[in-house]
């Protein structure tokens, strides 16, 4: 009986041992290739493929012959798999597969997050379409049914620079979309992926992490609260991130960070009077810098409030004297105004008390500007 047990365990492990395979070089040669996208800092696209090269196995340059050749036009025939006509591969060997992070948009089309089998039907003339399968696992086209499809899109091909070696690669990135690119021979494919309002996408990313850990400082509060207003999204979700910056127990600090953030998105919000309150108390707490209430006061002249600027150099050069930054604010203030005398004063006084000589020499051209008359703004 135990020897009969044996047995069977032996037989067992021994068919389970050679479902196993060794590591050997790709069919063709075709290595195989991968890259990710990120598009901002939370999505991805990445695509795995096998990348044959124009040079054939035996050595036969194929340039001239890779569309409409060796990669027919239209559908194929397929003697194997499902026996029918079916697009390219978009590679070699196994399934090109594509992946999103998230749901986004191909070509304005949208997608869901996941992975797809990725097949092109490439034509003599006019645009391709690029097929995103729900078959991703198949081996090549040899099982490709339409009635899998996720999606189909169109894009144009154009001339490229020569590429030996057939690359999948993103010729353009922006924060809520990349463009990427099918590149082989003297063929390049671009299709665009865009991830729809992406500003949805980060507040939520934002909600669940201030939830954890980054929740513990009002730097990270902060922060949100700074998203929405840089980015003019969700502004009452802003709104709510800047005051659990500043009230939080055990975490919100009242400081000029804080209520500034503050003031900004309630006048985004148009709500004039709170925020002007808001801002004046930044202004004036304790915690404000020279170089913070100079930076609000170059704010304002930027938003062509002169006069309420010039008030705002004043008051940093009383609350923190004759020091280099208030006289470079004062000459700021003045030169909004077209006092051009009175501002070169404050300039030449701004020189002499630079720290270092690259603010030196900034100040030389400031000097030379409103000599001129120059506004320096």
């Amino acid at each position: 009986m135990k020897r009969l047990v044996l047995l069977c365990l032996c037989l067992a492990v021994g068919m389970q041992l050679g479902k196993a395979q060794i590591s050997t070089p790709p069919g063709g040669a075709n290595q195989k290739s991968i890259v990710t996208q990120y598009i901002g800092a939370i999505a991805h696209v990445s695509i795995k493929y096998n990348s044959p090269d124009v040079t054939a196995p035996n050595g036969a340059d194929r340039t001239g012959k890779i569309w409409g050749q060796l990669v027919p036009y239209g559908l194929n025939q397929q003697n194997f798999g499902l026996n029918n006509p079916a697009p390219w591969r978009a590679g070699a060997n196994e399934n090109t597969i594509i992946k999103f992070s998230h749901d986004m948009l191909v070509q304005g089309q949208p997608i869901k997050a996941g992975k797809y089998g990725l097949h092109i039907v490439v034509e003599e003339n006019g645009p391709w379409t690029i097929i995103f399968s729900k078959n991703h696992g198949a081996w090549g086209s040899y099982f490709y049914d339409e009635a899998e499809d996720a999606l189909r899109v169109q894009a144009t091909p154009e001339q490229s620079a020569f590429h030996e070696w057939l690359t999948y690669e993103f010729i353009d990135r922006q924060p809520d979309h990349a463009v990427a690119a099918m590149r082989w021979e003297n063929i390049k494919l671009p299709f665009k992926i865009e991830v729809a309002n992406i500003n949805d996408l980060y507040v939520s990313t934002i909600k669940k992490e201030l939830q954890g850990a980054p929740g513990f400082t009002w730097t990270n509060w902060n922060a949100a609260a700074n998203y929405c207003l840089q980015n003019d999204t969700h502004l009452e979700q802003g709104l709510a991130w800047a005051d659990a910056s500043i009230s939080t127990p055990f975490i919100g600090i009242e400081n000029y960070t804080t209520l500034a953030t503050k003031a900004q998105i309630l006048a985004k919000l148009q709500k004039t009077d709170e925020a002007m309150a808001t801002m004046d108390k930044a202004v004036h707490h304790n915690t404000a810098t020279v170089f913070q209430i100079h930076g609000y006061g170059r704010q304002l002249i930027a938003q062509g409030q002169k006069e309420a600027a010039m008030k705002i150099f004043e008051y940093n050069t009383e609350r923190f004297g004759e020091v280099w930054p208030t006289h470079v604010g004062m000459a700021r203030g003045y030169s909004a105004l077209g006092k051009y005398d009175k501002a070169l004063k404050h300039a030449e006084i701004a020189h002499g008390q630079a720290p270092d000589q690259l603010n030196k020499d900034n100040l030389v051209q400031v000097i030379e500007k409103l000599k001129a008359e120059q506004d320096i703004n």
